[in-house]
Order: structure tokens, then C-alpha cells, then sequence
């Protein structure tokens, strides 16, 4: 019987084996075994209508969110007086130049909700239509072949009973493919509708702080700012993830530390001073912590909180398609990432911990501080920022329990660091700060990474880095490894952070179909592991 619970990643796999087995079956039996194999697999369940119901109900929807943005917009076109302030400093104007761009994002949302929901109900009525042509090709050619042949009928085929099995095989050997094709369509319509919603609802950043103690205004523009220094829909200050940690950590404070921190947040000299402070809090830090790191940040401008406290910022030109270098193989177009002029980057052998280092910073504002500004956290010196970050690397890899190229008296040059370690580092620097623990999971294929890309784009579109292992072969033939790490997502692209300093975008193709060398070298193909954040 068909197996209701399959994946759509898994009907399509099985499919392709199933299809290879008919197109190969030398005896009767064998493929009357093949083609029942292929009729047991599931076809693309769904209901079309009822998406498309839903899909109605979005537009409907979606007028009003419009009608919404046009009456906010002419309150913000018309100006407030700055004198009204809310409970954390956020001017009128700030809250109305927010509540416009939030009205504009849920209008975009629900049209895109919509519009996903009409391309899958049109890609499942299409797939559903071809299996269906798929699986009568296939009873067709079991009504040819008949029954089973017993130990002795196999043993004799005469010339008309060949005839008429390789007709038949012929026959369901196109229904196979139908139906291995409608499961692709299936698959790949599937997929793409839940990698749109799920980034539409981290999206909906404002309703993840879930907490009174600061008020709906308020939370509207914290989920609004921007990091200087490259456009605001691209850098938001606090992911999803943030506002949802910092919610529930306001709600356990008492009253003394909510008025504290209220009153740290009212006191900011700027919206990305409160966002950082928020982060702060977000990432696990105690109210004490977070008032020493207020004292460190407090008047400085966004440009500096930025520099000191965002290892990554994206460029409104980085999706530009430049093409690939002929030579690496690698995407011309890429982002180096510095502070001062020194990068983020890994020293020697050390790309595991680097990416580590980097994912923590990312997640961490007093971690960033802790290596840009030092001690202080008034530094800006780029030479003692390397130092510090050429410590932490080597401070992961041993707790990594890395490898060494060599040893001497006073040292030793880092070599590599396996999954086990990976995991270890991962799990230590960067889960108590996002709230979720990292698990491994091998994707040495295609299918392998196409059934993970949907949890990696989650988790990244929730404001959680995803660490992968990429792998392939030098120009001798020796094998090479190298850690990177996921930490954007827009459509089907994903902004890749490479250890060496950059970040570039490669496609969803180039993960699943190993072309991952447009974010490293020819040497890197294959993405064959990934460390996902658990739920």
C-alpha cells in the first residue's frame, strides 16, 4: 500500500530508483516487482482548492494591510511633534516611520503568502494530473505482462512473449518518468512554498516579543532598526530569534530589574544603541552583564556600535551577479568583512573554530566587543583585535580537540578539527546565546541536501548561523576540507560567510548540485554536512 506519510523528498528518490529498475528489468518477474514498487509510492498529496481558498482569503487581506500603509503613510507624510516620546525613547516619528514600513512588510507578506500558495496549488494540480497518466501507464503495462511466471515458465521466453515484455516495459518505464517527474514538480513546489512562508513569518519580527513591559509602539520600531551601513531590510539589528529570547527574558525579570532596564533603554542615544542592548539581553546575559556592556556602548554612533558589535554587515550591492572567476571557480562578487582594516578571517588551519568564532559574534554583541574593543571595549586598534582573534581560534581548537600539523617546545601549528569537535565548539560558543542546541547531519547528495535545505533556510531566516562542511579534491587529487556557514537567506539564494573573511550568495542549486565552490575555490564542491539548530 502507498506509504501517505513519505516525504516529497523521499517519493521523488524512490521514484528515481523505482524508474531505473523498470528501464533495467531483464525478466518478467523482475519488472512486474519494479512497476508495483513504483505504484506504492504515494502520489502528491495536497488539496489544490482548498489552497487556492486560502489563497482568496490572503487577497482579501491584503487590501486591508494597503489601506492600513496608506493611512499610516499620510500620518507620516503629515509629521508629528517630537515631544511625544514613548517608554523607551523612540520619538513619535520613529514609531510612525516604523508602523508605515511594518504596514508595508505585512502588505508584501500577505501578497507573498499568496503568491506562494497560488504556485503551489498550481504546481500540485499539474503533478497530481501527471502521476495520475504516470500510474495508468504503469496498471497498463501490468495487464500486459499478467501474472507472475513460475520457476519453469522463466525458464523459457519465446520470441512474442519477449516481444510483449519489452513493450510492456517500455510503456511503464514513460510511466515511471511521469510519475518521477510529477514528484519533482511536487518536491521542488513544496519546498519553495515553505521556504517562502517560513521567511515571511520570521519576518513578522515585532509579534515575536512577546512581553508588556515595554509597549507595542516600542516593540514596533526595536523590530525595525537597522545596522548601519548597508540597507535595513537586509540588516536587521534583531532577528526574530532575538525579540522572541529578549521577550521571555524581560517577562522573568522582577520589577526592579524591569524598571532598570526600561530605564537603560529610555536613556539611548540612538535606536541601534537600544536594539544592541536588547540583542544583549537576547543572547543570555544577565541584567548586570548587560549594564557593564550599556556603560561600554552608551553615546557611541551607529557607524562605531557597528564596526564594534556586527562582524557582518550586507551590502545593498551583494546579489549583484558578477560572474565567477575562471580560475577559482569562485563568485567574483563577494563582501570582505573588517574591523579597521584587519578581517575576520581564520589563521592558518583554523576554519572550524574561525566560523565558530564569527557565528558567536554574530549572535553576541559583548562576545564582538570582547575582540574589537577589549577589555575596554573602547578600542579600535586592529592589531590587538587579530591578536585577540587569533586567540579565541586557537582557545576553540583545542576544545575542539583539533589536530596539529606539528609540535614544538613552545606551540603547535592547527591541522583540522572533525565533526565531533565541530559540534562540541558549536554547542559551547553559540547554542546559549540562540537558545538551540546544534545537531550534525551528513548530506553526502543531492537528495541528502535538498531534504535539509528547507530547516537550513529556517534557521537562518530566524536569525540562527547553520555551520557546513564543504569538501572536494586538490590538484593532486588529495582530499580537502573547509568549514563555512549559512547566514542569510533571500529567495533562493543563500549568503554564504566563508572563514577566509567574505561572504558571497550562491543558489540553492549550487548547494544541493555541489557548486559550492563559488563561495571558496575549485577545490570545495560539496556541501556534506550541516549543523542544524534543534527546535
Amino acid at each position: 500500500m502507498p506509504d501517505a506519510g513519505e516525504s516529497t523528498t523521499d517519493r521523488r528518490e524512490k521514484l528515481a530508483g523505482y524508474h531505473r529498475s523498470i528501464a533495467g528489468a531483464g525478466d518478467k518477474n523482475t519488472l512486474i516487482e519494479a512497476i508495483q514498487n513504483a505504484l506504492n509510492v504515494s502520489a502528491p498529496v495536497g488539496s489544490p482548492s482548498t489552497l487556492d481558498d486560502i489563497a482568496k482569503r490572503y487577497e482579501k487581506q491584503a487590501e486591508a494591510a494597503r489601506d492600513v500603509f496608506y493611512r499610516v503613510q499620510e500620518v507620516a507624510v503629515t509629521g508629528l511633534p517630537d515631544a511625544w516620546v514613548g517608554s523607551t525613547g523612540a520619538k513619535a516619528q520613529e514609531v510612525v516611520s516604523a508602523a508605515s514600513r511594518s504596514a508595508e512588510q505585512m502588505d508584501e507578506a500577505i501578497r507573498g503568502a499568496r503568491r506562494a500558495l497560488i504556485l503551489l496549488s498550481d504546481a500540485l494540480t499539474n503533478a497530481q494530473a501527471e502521476d495520475k497518466g504516470g500510474r495508468e501507464q504503469l496498471r497498463e503495462a501490468l495487464g500486459m505482462l499478467g501474472s507472475e511466471d513460475g520457476f519453469f515458465d522463466d525458464m523459457v521466453e519465446k520470441d512474442a512473449e519477449e516481444a510483449e515484455r519489452l513493450r510492456a516495459r517500455n510503456i511503464a518505464s514513460a510511466g515511471a518518468k511521469t510519475m518521477h517527474a510529477a514528484a519533482e514538480k511536487a518536491d521542488d513546489a513544496a519546498r519553495e512554498a515553505a521556504r517562502d512562508l517560513n521567511k515571511l513569518a520570521a519576518e513578522a519580527r515585532a509579534g515575536k516579543m512577546k512581553t508588556d513591559n515595554i509597549s507595542a509602539a516600542d516593540r514596533l520600531v526595536l523590530a525595525d532598526i537597522g545596522v548601519a551601513g548597508g540597507p535595513a531590510e537586509m540588516n536587521e539589528l534583531l532577528t526574530a530569534n532575538d525579540l522572541e529570547r529578549s521577550g521571555k527574558a524581560m517577562e522573568r525579570m522582577n520589577a526592579r530589574d524591569q524598571a532598570e532596564f526600561e530605564r537603560m533603554l529610555a536613556e539611548s542615544k540612538s535606536p541601534q544603541e537600544r536594539a544592541y542592548l536588547v540583542k544583549a539581553l537576547a543572547a543570555g546575559h544577565d541584567l548586570n552583564e548587560v549594564s557593564e556592556f550599556r556603560d561600554k556602548i552608551h553615546g557611541k554612533d551607529p557607524s562605531w556600535l557597528q564596526r564594534h558589535l556586527t562582524p557582518v554587515t550586507t551590502a545593498g550591492d551583494s546579489m549583484n551577479n558578477e560572474g565567477i572567476d575562471p580560475k577559482k571557480g569562485a563568485n567574483n562578487n563577494t563582501d570582505t568583512h573588517r574591523f579597521n582594516g584587519e578581517n575576520w578571517s581564520q589563521e592558518g588551519s583554523t576554519c572550524v573554530p574561525s566560523t565558530v568564532v564569527t557565528g558567536r559574534a554574530m549572535v553576541d554583541p559583548l562576545y564582538a566587543l570582547e575582540l574589537t574593543g577589549g577589555p575596554s571595549g573602547q578600542e579600535d586598534d586592529p592589531a590587538a583585535f587579530r591578536e585577540r582573534l587569533h586567540d579565541e581560534q586557537l582557545r576553540l581548537h583545542e576544545d575542539g580537540d583539533g589536530a596539529n600539523d606539528y609540535d614544538f617546545p613552545f606551540g603547535s601549528t592547527p591541522a583540522g578539527m572533525d565533526e565531533e569537535g565541530k559540534t562540541t565548539i558549536s554547542n559551547n560558543e553559540m547554542s546559549p546565546h540562540t537558545g538551540s542546541e546544534y545537531k550534525y547531519q551528513e548530506t553526502g547528495s543531492a537528495d541528502a541536501r535538498r531534504d535539509v535545505l528547507t530547516d537550513v533556510e529556517k534557521s537562518v531566516a530566524e536569525g540562527k548561523p547553520v555551520p557546513i562542511t564543504v569538501e572536494g579534491t586538490d590538484e593532486n587529487g588529495d582530499w580537502v576540507g573547509h568549514s563555512m556557514m549559512i547566514v542569510g537567506q533571500e529567495g533562493d539564494m543563500l549568503q554564504v560567510y566563508n572563514p577566509w573573511g567574505t561572504t558571497t550568495w550562491v543558489s540553492e542549486d549550487d548547494f544541493i548540485n555541489g557548486h559550492m565552490q563559488k563561495a571558496s575555490d575549485n577545490r570545495l564542491p560539496d556541501a556534506t554536512g550541516v549543523h542544524l539548530p534543534a527546535e
